[in-house]
């Protein structure tokens, strides 16, 4: 690890970090205390995702959805107006409304082959982005000063590494530059998030086997059509099979790769100083 004791990390006069953890766990509002700071740049794999990878698709899809309009498809074909997302750290809408819902297209849902395509496209952002870490830790500290940095990754980042393979390239690279840290929820975590996302649920990425294996298994439970089945009710139902799936993943990440805090010992953080007490605890004393 980057850090392989309390005591280097302590010392360290560049202390550089990547939090992964399922969605709603503390990642991006640590990171805003830390940057609150003055000390620390933070890094957000999603808002990275949303203006640099994604935000082209973005776009596309919504003028492909105001063409629709005959108002709006003449003043777009004029250059009277144009569209653009409005991405900001605490609002990543665009990205999510892009990923969609598989099912019936009267509710709002995509074809399974267009979900499909554009987790696909998520994937390939999500990797070029954790891959540009490097790049910001370097760009954060010669153009602006920073000698610390946060990187805030999407609950996602689990999906698309192998953490028992002692050469998996994007772990590789990342544990290089910064030290993985794991935010460990509880039981109770886990019930209150899967509670939270009924109410409001939200699309996400999956890893393309769960995906497949997921819609399948709905739709012989259900008896549904791939064209009738209700976008909302699917994500539900996936949703804690995803956390159930992720928790290994994440698991053997912290073993393999960095460090485990649990989330509770971050909820009362307020700041930077109390993140790297709660950083070196989790370290070997050195």
């Amino acid at each position: 690890m980057l850090y392989p004791d309390a005591r280097a990390w302590r010392a360290a006069p560049r202390k550089r970090v990547l939090l992964f953890a399922m969605s709603g766990l503390g990642k991006t509002h640590i990171s805003n205390i830390l940057r609150q700071s003055g000390d620390w740049f933070h890094y957000s794999i999603d808002y990275r995702i949303g203006t640099r990878y994604m935000g082209e698709h973005i776009t596309d899809n919504a003028n492909r959805e105001a063409m629709q309009v005959p108002f709006l498809r003449e003043l777009l074909m004029s250059d009277s107006i144009y569209i653009a997302s409005n991405i900001t750290f605490d609002n990543l809408t665009p990205v999510s409304t892009y990923l969609g819902k598989p099912g019936d297209p009267a509710k709002g849902g995509l074809a399974f082959g267009e979900y499909t395509r554009r987790q696909a496209q998520f994937r390939a952002a999500e990797e070029a982005a954790l891959t540009d870490t490097a790049h910001f830790i370097e760009r954060a500290e010669a153009l602006y000063g920073y000698p610390h940095f946060v990187c805030d990754t999407g609950g996602s980042i689990c999906e698309w590494v192998d953490a028992d393979d002692p050469n998996d390239p994007l772990l590789t690279a990342l544990s290089q530059t910064a030290l993985l840290v794991w935010i460990k929820g509880t039981e109770a975590h886990t019930e209150e998030l899967i509670r939270r996302f009924d109410r409001a649920p939200k699309p996400m990425a999956y890893q393309p086997e769960f995906l497949a294996n997921a819609w399948e298994s709905y739709l012989t439970e259900t008896g549904d059509a791939p064209d009738k089945v209700d976008p909302d009710a699917f994500i539900r139902w996936t949703y804690a099979r995803a956390l159930a799936h992720r928790q290994p993943r994440y698991e053997a990440m912290a073993q393999n790769w960095g460090i485990t805090v649990d989330a509770e010992d971050l909820s009362g953080i307020t700041s930077a100083a109390g993140f790297e007490d709660v950083i070196a605890n989790a370290l070997p004393p050195g």
